[in-house]
């Protein structure tokens, strides 16, 4: 496998009336790679995994897979609230030839540290591949805490890289501190000051439309050129901030997508589209943005 650095993209499922937008997805991913990016993350919650069927499931992976090919890591969401279903996707993911899992907290539940543990720790023991856990307690109302984090690394050798959305630099900070594990950030606005701290790349949304400007924000940090990371910082900030701000994710981003040409800005339900007034903000800031 690809190692887990650099740029990610936390890939959009493209629909069109109802149904897989499959012509759209593999040109998304073309592109991804004629950028250079260093991996693939379908089917994460940027994906709308919470909507797919297990077809569709194993559909976009298995696709985003072959379309890879090998040069860059897929690493593809395996987290729902269930263990068990989770457990199943993950092996699902593995048989459709995955790199790596993504596994995000259990969302709703609210399990206690203890229960985080034997969640992720029955995920790991089910499968050999690498798992990233995703700590997004705003979307998911229960933080995987440091120590848990740090427990699980222990204790499974192929838990190896958090994704961190927590919002908190601090609690990143904490984290490269005290355990080797791999840190990428996943919040686009914050990449920077946490690969100034030791996080070593990002699972990124904005990258879906901007995948190079990203991956030159990425390059630079991991070589040590924080003037030119911060540069690249500089074009991408106010995009990146309202994509995930002027609605949930992924409604902006398929909103920017679709303004470009490259898939329609159809979400499923419970999602639904973005206002008008929030649509004209977002091609505002697009014709403001020199992004590639």
């Amino acid at each position: 496998m690809n190692s887990l650095r650099g740029t990610l993209t936390a890939l959009v499922t493209p629909f069109r009336n109802g149904e897989l937008d499959v012509a759209a997805l593999e040109a998304l991913v073309q592109r991804q790679l004629e950028a250079g990016v260093d991996g693939l993350v379908p089917c994460g919650t940027t994906g709308e995994s919470p909507t797919l069927s297990e077809a569709e499931h194993r559909e976009v992976v298995s696709r985003v897979v072959r379309l890879a090919g090998g040069r860059v890591s897929v690493v593809a969401g395996s987290g729902t609230n269930c263990t068990a279903r989770t457990v199943a996707l993950a092996r699902l993911n593995a048989e459709c030839g995955a790199d790596a899992l993504l596994v995000v907290a259990p969302y709703y539940n609210r399990p206690s540290q203890e229960g985080l543990f034997r969640h992720f720790a029955a995920v790991a023991a089910a499968t050999d591949r690498p798992i990233v856990l995703y700590n997004i307690p705003g979307r998911c109302g229960v933080e995987i805490s440091l120590e848990t984090i740090k427990r699980l690394h222990d204790a499974h050798r192929n838990i190896v890289a958090v994704k961190h959305a927590t919002g908190s630099v601090a609690a990143a900070a904490d984290l490269v501190a005290a355990c080797d594990i791999t840190v990428l950030s996943g919040d686009d606005p914050l990449t920077l000051p946490l690969m100034s701290l030791g996080a070593v790349g990002v699972i990124s949304v904005v990258s879906n439309l901007a995948p190079r400007s990203v991956k030159r924000l990425t390059d630079a940090a991991l070589r040590g050129d924080f003037a030119a990371a911060r540069a690249e910082h500089g074009v991408l900030h106010a995009l990146a901030k309202a994509l995930l701000s002027l609605d949930t994710n992924p409604v902006p981003i398929k909103a920017a997508l679709a303004v470009r040409g490259w898939c329609t800005d159809e979400v499923r339900l419970p999602l639904c589209g973005l206002s008008e007034e929030n649509r004209r903000k977002l091609v505002v800031l697009l014709g403001q943005s020199a992004l590639d």
